[in-house]
C-alpha cells in the first residue's frame, strides 16, 4: 500500500510523525498543485507495477536495502576522510558505484552547514529526524540537478556535496555547482525552513587529492566561523595569526565590557543589541581565530553578570559551566551573536526588576526558544514548578501573564526578522512557530498597530 495525506495542518511534527508510518508523501491543502497530485499518483502506480512483476519479496528486501544505503554510504565516506587510503585503485572502483570518479571525469567537493542549529533543533524531535530531513530534501533536489552529484550525510550539521564533471574549457564547473548550490539552500529553507551555507572547495581528479580536499574543507572551521547566514563561498586559505597586540581582541575587553555594562544599568535593550551588533562587525571585520572570539565572548559576558552581582543567582542551566558548553556548540559568528543577545537580554531583564531567580530563568528560557511553540507547562516542568504556583509567581514578578510576555517577545523578534531580512510574512510566522499566519497577522497588528507588510513599510 501507498499513503499520501492531504493535510491542512503544516507543522512539521504532523510530518514527522507521517514518517514514522512509511507514508509516501504528505501535502498541504493550501499549496495543493493538482497536476503534482497526477504525476504523484502516476509514480505510486508505476512502483506499485514494478513491485508487482519483481514479486512482493524482492521488493521488501530492496525497501530494507534502500533504508540502510544512506546509512553504508555515510560510513564509508567516513573511513575514507579519516582512514589511510591503502588501496586507491579499488576505492576508486567502489566510488564509481555512487558516480564518482568514473574514467575521464573529476569531483568538486562541497561542504553544507546547517544554520540557526541552536533554534532549528526545537522544531525537530531527534537529532536523527533532522539529519533524515536534510538529507531527503538534498536528494531530491540533486536528483533534478542537470549537474550529477552525490550527498553524503557527514552530521546533522554538515553535509557533503560531490558533483561529477568533465574538464573542459567551455565549463565552468564552479559557476555551474554554484547554481545547483543555490537551489539546494533555497529549497531547504522553502521546505524546512532550514538556512545553511556552503564552502566550495576544487576539483579532484583522483582519491587522494580528493581525500586531501574534503579534510581541508571539514577543518576550515575559520572560514565557516565567518559565514554568513546563506552565504555560498569558495574555500579560502588559512589566514597566519596576529602577532601585534592591537590585532589580538582582548586589546578591546575592557571598552566592550564597560560599554554592556553601561547599557544593562541603563536598562536600555535597543542598546544593548546595538552594541553586540557593532562588535560584532568589528570581530567580523577583524577575522579574529573563532576559538579566540568565544573565549573573549564567554568571559565578557561572564564578567559583566558578576559586575551586577548576577552570578549568585544564575540557575544550573544558566551556570558558567553551561555557558561555556553552549558557547563550544556555537558554530558561526551569526550564531555567536544570537546567543550573546539572548543572555544579556535575559539579564537585562532580571536587572529591571527584582524578580525571583526561577522567572529570570523562565525569561531566559523563552529567550533561547523563540523559533519553537512554547507553552507554560512546558516551562513549569523544566523548572520543577506546579504550573498554577510557576503562572501566579510569574504574573506576580513581571506584571504580565506567561503567554503575555510569550507573545511579546515573539513580536518584538519578528519586528527585528521584518527590518533585518528579506523573509517573506509567512515565512516569519513559522519561523517563531506560529502555524497560522492569519493569527500571527492579527496578533502581530495588536501589538503593533500595524500588519507585518504595514510594518516593513
Amino acid at each position: 500500500m501507498k499513503v499520501v495525506i492531504l493535510s491542512c495542518h503544516s507543522e512539521f511534527q504532523y510530518a514527522q510523525q507521517a514518517m514514522r508510518l512509511n507514508v509516501q508523501d504528505y501535502l498541504i491543502k493550501d499549496a495543493l498543485d493538482p497536476q503534482e497530485l497526477a504525476r504523484l499518483l502516476s509514480r505510486f502506480k508505476q512502483m506499485m507495477d514494478g513491485e508487482r512483476r519483481a514479486g512482493w519479496e524482492h521488493s521488501r528486501m530492496k525497501h530494507l536495502m534502500d533504508g540502510t544505503r544512506e546509512l553504508r554510504k555515510e560510513q564509508w565516506f567516513k573511513n575514507f576522510i579519516h582512514q589511510p587510503l591503502l588501496a586507491p585503485d579499488r576505492w576508486r572502483k567502489e566510488a564509481e558505484e555512487y558516480g564518482l570518479l568514473k574514467e575521464g571525469t573529476w569531483c568538486l567537493p562541497v561542504i553544507g552547514f546547517v544554520e540557526d542549529y541552536r533554534q532549528v533543533k526545537y522544531r525537530f524531535a531527534s537529532d536523527q529526524t533532522l539529519h533524515f530531513a536534510v538529507g531527503n530534501v538534498l536528494n531530491e533536489v540533486l536528483r533534478e540537478s542537470p549537474l550529477p552529484g552525490l550527498h553524503v550525510g557527514y552530521d546533522v550539521r554538515t553535509s557533503l556535496l560531490l558533483f561529477s564533471y568533465r574538464a573542459s574549457l567551455k565549463v565552468n564547473i564552479h559557476d555551474e555547482a554554484a547554481a545547483c548550490v543555490r537551489m539546494i539552500r533555497d529549497t531547504a529553507m522553502r521546505v524546512l525552513k532550514i538556512p545553511m551555507s556552503f564552502i566550495c572547495g576544487s576539483g579532484s581528479r583522483g582519491p587522494a587529492e580528493l581525500k586531501q580536499e574534503l579534510n581541508e574543507l571539514l577543518e576550515g572551521r575559520e572560514q565557516r566561523f565567518y559565514l554568513k547566514r546563506g552565504e555560498i563561498a569558495k574555500k579560502a586559505k588559512a589566514r597566519p595569526a596576529p602577532k601585534s597586540y592591537e590585532s589580538n581582541l582582548f586589546h578591546y575587553y575592557d571598552q566592550a565590557c564597560s560599554e554592556l555594562r553601561d547599557a544593562l544599568l541603563r536598562k536600555d535593550e535597543t542598546q544593548l543589541r546595538k552594541l553586540v551588533d557593532g562588535w560584532m562587525e568589528f570581530i567580523r571585520r577583524g577575522k579574529y581565530p573563532a576559538e579566540t572570539v568565544k573565549d573573549w565572548t564567554l568571559k565578557l559576558l561572564l564578567d559583566v553578570k558578576l559586575k551586577l552581582h548576577a552570578l549568585p543567582r544564575l540557575t544550573p542551566s544558566n551556570s558558567a559551566d553551561m555557558l561555556h558548553k553552549e558557547a563550544a556548540d556555537l558554530d558561526s559568528l551569526h550564531d555567536l551573536r544570537g546567543w550573546v543577545i539572548a543572555h544579556l537580554e535575559s539579564l537585562a531583564r532580571a536587572q529591571a526588576a527584582s524578580v525571583r531567580p526561577e522567572v529570570t530563568e523562565a525569561c531566559n528560557y523563552v529567550a533561547l526558544r523563540l523559533g519553537s511553540r512554547i507553552t507554560l507547562e512546558e516551562v513549569a516542568a523544566h523548572l520543577h514548578l506546579n504550573p498554577s504556583y510557576f503562572s501566579r509567581l510569574f504574573k506576580k514578578e513581571t506584571g504580565l501573564t506567561f503567554i503575555e510576555y510569550v507573545t511579546k517577545q515573539k513580536m518584538e523578534r519578528a519586528k527585528e526578522l521584518l527590518d533585518g531580512t528579506r523573509f517573506s510574512v509567512g515565512d516569519i510566522c513559522e519561523q517563531l512557530g506560529y502555524d497560522n499566519q492569519s493569527y500571527f497577522i492579527k496578533t502581530f497588528k495588536l501589538h503593533t498597530g500595524q500588519t507585518p507588510v504595514g510594518y516593513r513599510g
